[in-house]
């Protein structure tokens, strides 16, 4: 779990064009570069998470061919769950 104290320093490499719009929003907003970059990926943070969308399956509908027997199903289930218990049982 990571800890960190209310203020976190840390040093980040960013690329060119990053480092330009970064400056180019200083210098515009005539703010510090801290409160730029706070401010971009506290907005850029928060709209990922709204665009989340709930996870959604399609349900598709099976239907069993024309003559298979249902109860065989499990009873094959049975037979293979027998045979695991002999093998484990040989050894």
């Amino acid at each position: 779990m990571l800890h960190y104290d209310a203020y976190m320093r840390t040093t980040l490499t960013l690329d060119e064009d990053v480092a330009r719009l970064i400056e180019e929003e200083v210098h515009r907003s005539r703010t510090s570069m801290k409160l730029v970059v706070n401010a971009a990926i506290r907005t850029a943070l928060a709209a990922k998470q709204e665009r989340r969308e709930p996870y959604r399956t399609r349900v598709h509908h099976a239907v069993l061919a024309p003559g298979l027997d249902v109860s065989g199903f499990n009873r094959l289930a049975d037979e293979l769950e027998d045979e695991v218990i002999i093998d484990l049982a040989e050894q």
